[in-house]
């Protein structure tokens, strides 16, 4: 296995910049996902380090060895695509010991790698068929065996799951994470399914307009977002974020006053996740919410409204616990978390000192 490090990796197309100077390195066999919306570069820098593009600037080392000149098949790495690129004449143990017959690797060799992928992926049954006879989830076991097989110093993976169904992308996801956690492979994942990140990654790096926003554990990325950027994009439903006045260092939450941060202007914006706001009883201190609309989402329901002046709010309650009314129109009275408050600036930075 190897660490991969890249620095200062800028990348454009003509007049338009797909990359602006990226760093990042990945530790030996972990797994990082490359998070964000579409035209934000994730590709790009995908195929950089894979070597399918050449940046324009900087380079890109896996291990101690600069690979930035060198074509993929010199690089020590393999590919997962996200339209699976299995051949469809033949069949899958042929798919799968495509890699190692490329590299020369003998027989035995062959047969030994084959087998402990086919294993690690559960395809055994299946390695004398052709891919027309496979479903789509299977399918794509054969495209991750295959790269696999031939024990890559690092794996790269380009939105492999995004053309199963839901159900099926849940299946493969769990076995994704299990196989790639026994193998120990460093690994670059591209999505742009938050869940995927979430759920697969050791860490996850926000990508947005060619530049990474932030880098940190699943955890790290959805409680303390860096950026309003990052707070809206990783969530269902995502970070809210209130526009609010601060006054004597004091904030103003539609009549629950808030101690304003260290830092604060004159205005600040206020993240919140929708499960860290609950019902205020009678007793407490709390703002008001107006309901538009109620969603019913198994053992949660899913609120939209307004508050602070209209802005908009989503927050998610326990189905089962006790409810007030839902009726269109209503208004409720709502307490934050104080230990859950994400405070930005005007510019959507988080301020330092914010949980």
């Amino acid at each position: 296995m190897a660490s991969i490090t890249i620095e200062r990796v800028a990348k454009s197309f003509g007049e338009v910049r797909a990359l602006a100077e990226v760093d990042l390195t990945v530790a030996d066999g972990e797994f990082l996902a490359l998070l964000g919306p579409s035209g934000c570069g994730k590709t790009t820098l995908l195929r950089i380090v894979a070597g399918l593009e050449s940046q324009t600037t900087g380079r890109v080392l896996i291990g101690a060895r600069d690979v930035s000149a060198l074509p993929p098949r010199k690089r020590g790495l393999a590919m997962v695509f996200q339209n699976y690129a299995v051949f469809p004449h033949l069949t899958v143990y042929e798919n799968v010991a495509f890699g190692l017959r490329m590299a020369r690797a003998d027989k035995a060799r062959i047969a030994a790698q084959v087998e402990k992928a086919a294993a690690l992926l559960h395809i055994e049954a299946l390695l004398r068929r052709h891919p027309a006879q496979l479903s789509g989830g299977q399918r794509q076991r054969v495209a991750v065996a295959r790269a696999l097989a031939v024990e890559p110093a690092v794996l790269l993976m380009d939105e492999p799951l995004s053309n199963l169904d839901a159900l099926l992308r849940l299946e493969m996801r769990a076995e994704l994470k299990a196989v790639l956690s026994e193998a120990g492979t460093t690994t670059i994942y591209v999505t742009h399914d938050q869940t995927e990140a979430m759920g697969l990654a050791d860490r996850i790096a926000v990508m947005q307009a060619g530049r990474i926003e932030q880098i940190g554990s699943p955890s790290e990325i959805y409680d303390r977002p860096a950026t309003r950027f990052v707070g809206g994009f990783v969530g269902s439903p995502p970070m809210n974020f209130l526009e609010l006045p601060v006054q004597d260092g004091k904030v103003d939450l539609g009549g629950l006053a808030l101690a304003a941060p260290p830092g604060a202007g004159a205005r600040v914006l206020l993240g919140l996740r929708g499960e860290d706001i609950a019902l205020a009883r009678p007793t407490e201190a709390g703002f008001a919410f107006t309901l538009k609309v109620a969603e019913l989402l198994g053992p949660q329901v899913l609120l939209t409204g307004v508050a602070a002046g209209g802005q908009p709010l989503r927050i998610v309650l326990p189905a089962a616990g006790p409810l007030p009314p839902l009726t269109a129109g209503g208004d409720i009275l709502l307490k934050p978390d104080p230990a859950r408050l994400r405070w930005m600036n005007e510019a959507g930075k988080a301020l330092e000192g914010s949980p």
